[in-house]
């Protein structure tokens, strides 16, 4: 857009011009021709130097600002060099927190790996000990045949005498309580098994045993497996193997298994008070999960618990999830819709499909000790045990190692990567507690009540008190054992 000024000049120098050739046209007497040439040649000339003038003021005021770019560039360029600098140094910083950080993971990871090995060490030493120990518990009863070697006698007379008492102690006690479980289930004919365990139903004379579950090698509690007993009229004890197979027959399995899940909630509700990463593993049979009344009754029950479901796993034998019709993968799609996680048990192989299993919700495979170990599973299986861990743990399941007995079970499992155990040497199933809020601490009762139990055929349920045959395994029989000969 012309400026004002500029107008204003062209209007100013067109008049000069006009009024130098009146000029000359009046006074100096010019034509009119000659007096318009010389008007054009000065507006010319005025035109020109106005150009000139012009071009010259703009050139000076072109430089100034090109000058202030010049220093604003200049500017700009050292804030970029200071911001560089900056830049540089906390890029430093950063690398040498780094290092830092990794040395002390590094280290961590030493000491972690250190601590590792002397676990195993431990481990290997315990079960060198346990050999040891049994190997010398073994011993003692053969030496008492010589009774006439006088010089043998002469030399000693109370080593004889010490190893000689301890020996019945130790077959005595233990004993009697295997042979009074076995006998007492073929005592029993069908119609009178099925008359005991509908009473026991009837009469609510069921009884929770809890049995933990462990980190390896940590050996932290992490869940609890819910083990059934049932109690007849004469408060004789019926194991699960003895009970499940003539309920399921007589159509109480579903009651039971409905019981069971409330206690089990109830005990969860009491473990989380104490502490809420604990779980609980409930086990339901396949009458159940296949019988629409009786799984209507126990997902309305466990739709009222939804709030624990991601402490509840539900726990199925492998042969369940082998033969699973339409009607139970439908229940199983609505239990897992509603946030809970399964379980299976009775693992007779390792031919396991890891993608199946997760998309129906399996989140643990409990898998026996033994199996795991056994070198025949390397032929026969579809993938080698020691990579059994990481591939279920890909699909989200995690690999649970059942019916531990030894230590030495112990040190073969962590080569095998595996994350939790369960068995015998870390803790046998115990019962609650009169309040159940607890299921350990029950080894003072069994010590007061275990002479009238040991003499009897089945154990009562009064009180806590576990087992008699049970509590002599694993860490506490290596305690009894180093303890009774001396």
């Amino acid at each position: 857009m012309i400026r004002i000024s500029t107008i204003f000049i062209a209007i100013c120098m067109v008049l000069v011009a006009a009024s130098l050739g009146l000029v000359l046209h009046a006074v100096a007497g010019f034509s009119g021709t000659e007096s318009a040439i010389v008007a054009l040649t000065a507006l010319t000339f005025l035109i020109l130097y106005n150009a000139v003038s012009m071009r010259l003021r703009d050139r000076s005021d072109v430089g100034g600002q090109i000058a202030d770019l010049s220093r604003g560039t200049a500017d700009l360029a050292r804030q970029v060099a200071e911001f560089g600098r900056r830049l540089a140094a906390i890029e430093g910083r950063v690398v040498s927190a780094n290092a830092t950080n990794s040395d002390r993971i590094q280290a961590v990871l030493g000491e972690i790996n250190e601590l590792g090995g002397l676990v195993k060490q431990l481990a290997i030493s315990v079960a060198s000990h346990e050999d040891l120990i049994a190997s010398a518990a073994a011993a003692p009863p053969a030496p008492p045949v010589r009774p006439h070697s006088e010089p043998a006698e002469q030399h000693a007379p109370q080593q004889a005498a010490t190893t000689l008492r301890p020996a019945p102690a130790v077959a005595v006690k233990p004993a009697p309580a295997p042979v009074a479980t076995e006998a007492a289930s073929p005592s029993r004919s069908q119609p009178q098994l099925l008359a005991a365990v509908r009473n026991a139903v009837e009469e609510s004379r069921l009884d929770i045993y809890l049995q933990p579950m462990v980190t390896l090698p940590q050996r932290k509690v992490r869940f609890y497996e819910a083990v059934t007993r049932l109690r007849d009229d004469k408060e004789q004890i019926l194991t699960a193997d003895d009970f499940i197979s003539v309920a399921e027959s007589g159509g109480l399995i579903g009651k039971i298994d409905h019981m069971v899940m409330l206690r089990c909630i109830q005990v969860l509700r009491r473990l989380m008070v104490r502490n809420k990463d604990v779980g609980v593993f409930c086990n339901v049979s396949a009458a159940t999960l296949g019988n629409p009344t009786n799984f209507s009754q126990c997902l309305d029950f466990l739709e009222a618990n939804r709030a624990l479901a991601p402490s509840f796993v539900l726990e199925f034998r492998q042969a369940t999830f082998r033969q699973l019709g339409p009607i139970e993968i439908e229940n199983l799609a609505a239990l897992s819709q509603r946030g809970y996680r399964f379980s299976i048990d009775h693992v007779t192989d390792l031919r396991i499909e890891p993608r199946d299993l997760a998309d129906r919700g399996v989140r643990f495979i409990k898998v026996p000790a033994a199996l795991l170990l056994d070198p025949k599973q390397t032929s026969t299986a579809d993938i080698h045990p020691s990579d059994l861990s990481d591939l279920l743990g890909r699909f989200g399941i995690d690999l649970i190692a059942e019916k531990i007995e030894g230590e030495r079970a112990v040190v073969d499992l962590l080569d095998y990567d595996v994350r939790f155990g369960q068995g015998f040497l870390f803790a046998p199933p115990r019962p609650l507690r009169p309040e159940g809020a607890s299921a350990t601490g029950g080894a003072t009762a069994t010590k007061e009540s275990g002479a009238p139990n040991g003499s009897s055929n089945t154990v009562p349920m009064a009180g806590p008190a576990a087992e008699p045959p049970m509590r002599a395994t694993g860490n506490a029989a290596l305690a009894r054992r180093a303890a009774g000969p001396g």
